[in-house]
């Protein structure tokens, strides 16, 4: 079970500067426990075998000689080891002295790749001694001291090339070198367009101040454009502090965050699983990504070759942290920016539907649940925006056999709160006659009992929003719409949806974000009630007690788990199997292996089945990056088989 993962590392090595014997033992250690820790691919930082600070020595033979050397005994003391390892060195050739970073695999030399960009500016004054080698695609002799090699010499590929693995072919990385990363246009470029998830930068950049966010910032962004993983090897302390102090900032990002950084000033090895089995997805889903290099001529495209190479991929021993709560941000601070955000966008998206059509009338069914309590939130911010009446707001309160006291209450304590308009509808006559319209056996509580009061409450919504000249607003939010947990032309329909692509699990913030932020004490006493009633539609009577009997996620499973497996099954197209494995980790401790299983195929099936009620949703504001409009973002018949996804689960054993 590979699942995409490859775990990768940056080492920033202690050198001594020109001392080649030296930092070969210092790259051999660390490549010995980047190995250790199952790591399958380590880059070093610019110019490693020599030091990057070694001035105009490397105009020296001695140097460049014993800098040959050292990678020959670098590349035979990992021969045994199942990892790439990319080191940096000075390399003549042809009367030309070149910046280079070398792939050894396995007792060989997959390439040499020639730095493109040379810095002459500031302190950077490289052009003194180095040629660029963009534009060379050729191959070097290397004496016959390799392990395996039979002949005198052996030719090694001198140029920019893709690395790609034969046992995934989704493992394919290409090589920059410091200064490449900072041009306008980027080697990484076409080396992400010739089939690249990852990219690595051999560097040494020195730190000053302000430095450190910038190449942070810079390394986000090229991740993300590239729709790649992003490694940065920085050299470290060490180097000659004449002029410059390294800090060996490592940094290794994928598709715009970052998985993982070191400290500043030390030298270490840094760590990450990266998945280009996501990154590949990602490129399949963005259909502007130019994977046929269609901006470059055909001469540029043919600098770029492809080199292969055979490695076992094994399952991959993840430390990767993947959150509980994909749809919630983990910082405090991001949560409150990201509530704030998020009911900006839903108000603006209903504010701007009200102007359009002229309405200063919205009637929404209030239960006290959380999702009408969202909705009516976004309501009354809509309103605001747009300088109208809160009392345009209809709350309907519409009890039946269902409904607590606990719910009734906090229904009509929000509706006052805001200063909305409170309708109290008891719909219990209504439904009792239409019970006896079709002949049902009012003690039969089955899915026509349920239904009909959520047919009937949305009737009256309807009804209510002509009368009064205005527009239902919906209340089911995304997790209820992948799990068609609605009934259909009940809670199903409205007029406008505000919620339909806010899952459960954020439904919570951001009314918990409203609680806080509230200067009225009573709202914020009732809206934290909310957020501490169990999730429930109340279509069936209250115990003994007068306590909800009907919990919905007693029934279709709990909405942390489905919200987990919707994220990854719709936001990367996770398997199955890769799904259960990243949920197994993630609730170590909280869910059973079989738990998650069941209710991972309770999901599925419920996913594929339902469907239909997601092929006519009414409008609605997208908010995230998933969603599932039929117009929108998903599209996917109602007759589609669940059949695949399943047979993979029924493989896993527990």
């Amino acid at each position: 079970m590979k699942d995409g993962f490859i775990k990768v590392a940056c080492a920033s090595p202690n050198v001594h500067v020109a001392d080649c014997d030296y930092n070969a033992i210092q790259i051999i250690d660390m490549i010995t426990q980047a190995y250790q820790k199952g790591a399958k691919l380590i880059a070093f930082p610019e110019l490693s075998i020599t030091g990057y600070t070694c001035g105009d020595l490397f105009l020296q033979d001695t140097l460049l000689n014993s800098a040959k050397k050292s990678l020959i005994d670098i590349v035979k003391a990992t021969e045994s080891f199942e990892i790439i390892s990319i080191v940096g060195l000075p390399f003549a050739l042809n009367g030309k002295l070149y910046n280079c970073g070398a792939v050894i695999y396995k007792g060989d030399i997959l390439g040499l790749v020639p730095k493109s960009h040379i810095p002459n500016y500031s302190e950077f004054y490289e052009a003194r001694l180095f040629t660029s080698g963009k534009d060379i695609n050729s191959y070097v002799p290397i004496p016959k001291e390799l392990p395996n090699d039979d002949e005198e010499y052996v030719n090694i590929p001198f140029g920019q090339k893709v690395f790609k693995c034969d046992d995934m072919p989704e493992f394919t990385f290409g090589i920059e070198i410091c200064e490449d990363l900072w041009v306008n246009s980027t080697p990484s470029e076409r080396l992400a367009e010739q089939g690249a998830t990852l990219i690595v930068n051999l560097s040494a950049s020195d730190e000053i101040i302000g430095k450190s966010d910038y190449r942070r910032t810079l390394i986000k962004a090229k991740s993300g454009a590239l729709l790649s993983a992003y490694m940065y090897a920085d050299a470290s302390i060490g180097e000659s502090t004449t002029d410059m102090v390294f800090a060996g900032h490592n940094i290794i990002a994928e598709n715009g965050s970052i998985l993982a950084e070191s400290k500043l000033f030390e030298n270490s090895i840094t760590y990450a699983d990266i998945d280009v089995l996501k990154l590949t997805h990602e490129r399949r889903r963005s259909t502007t990504f130019d994977i046929d290099n269609t901006r470059h001529s055909p001469t540029e495209k043919s600098v770029i070759r492809t080199t292969y190479f055979c490695m076992n991929i094994t399952d991959t021993k993840l430390d990767r942290h993947f959150s509980k709560t994909p749809f919630v941000p983990s910082s405090k601070d991001d949560l409150s920016k990201r509530c704030e955000e998020i009911l900006a966008i839903q108000s603006v998206g209903l504010m701007t539907r009200l102007k359009h059509i002229g309405s200063k009338t919205a009637v929404i069914g209030l239960s006290g649940g959380l999702d009408s309590t969202l909705a009516l939130i976004v309501m009354v911010h809509a309103f605001n925006m747009l300088h109208l009446d809160r009392k345009g707001i209809i709350a309907v309160t519409m009890p039946c056999f269902g409904t607590t006291d606990r719910t009734y209450s906090n229904a009509c304590n929000l509706a006052r709160e805001y200063g909305t308009t409170l309708l109290e509808i008891n719909i219990k006559d209504s439904v009792n006659q239409h019970f006896k319209d079709i002949d049902h056996d009012v003690n039969i509580h089955d899915v026509t009992y349920e239904n009909s009061q959520a047919r009937e409450r949305t009737q009256i919504l309807m009804d209510i929003a002509n009368q009064r000249g205005g527009i239902v607003i919906g209340t089911g939010d995304l997790s209820e719409l992948a799990l068609g947990w609605a009934t259909y032309n009940g809670d199903h329909m409205s007029m406008y949806a505000v919620n339909a692509s806010i899952p459960k699990t954020l439904v919570r913030y951001l009314v918990g974000y409203e609680a806080t932020v509230s200067d009225n004490k009573l709202l914020e006493t009732v809206l934290k009630d909310v957020l501490d009633t169990p999730v429930s539609p109340e279509l069936l009577p209250p115990t003994q007690n007068g306590e909800i009997a009907q919990k919905t996620e007693d029934l279709v499973g709990p909405y942390e788990l489905h919200d987990f497996f919707l994220y990854y099954m719709l936001r990367f197209g996770f398997s199955p199997t890769k799904i259960f494995r990243l949920a197994v980790k993630s609730f170590d401790g909280e869910y059973s292996k079989d738990t998650i299983l069941k209710w991972l195929k309770k999901f599925y099936y419920r996913f594929f089945s339902q469907q239909f009620k997601r092929s006519c949703l009414p409008d609605a504001p997208k908010v995230g990056t998933v969603t599932l409009s039929p117009r929108g973002d998903f599209r996917m018949p109602s007759d589609a088989c669940v059949n695949l996804w399943i047979k993979q689960l029924e493989t896993i054993d527990n």
